[in-house]
């Protein structure tokens, strides 16, 4: 199962989405955005997971595509 995590960068200006816990491949303006990118990219790996962080990089959610 391919993990992907969206995350803020150290001052939260910046949310990115990386692949198995690696260098960030995407980097968007805002949360909504990077989550809706790492569906994208779950869907086309599945299974996978997609683990969401907050502002304060704390897990908040895990969803399973």
């Amino acid at each position: 199962m391919k993990e992907f995590s969206v995350v803020p960068n150290k001052d939260s200006s910046a949310w990115m989405v990386k692949v198995e816990d690696v260098s960030p491949v995407h980097s968007y303006n805002n949360k909504m955005e990077a989550i809706e990118k790492a569906k994208e990219l779950a869907k086309e790996d599945q299974p996978s997971k997609i683990s969401l962080y907050d502002g304060n990089h704390e897990l908040e959610e895990v969803i399973t595509v």
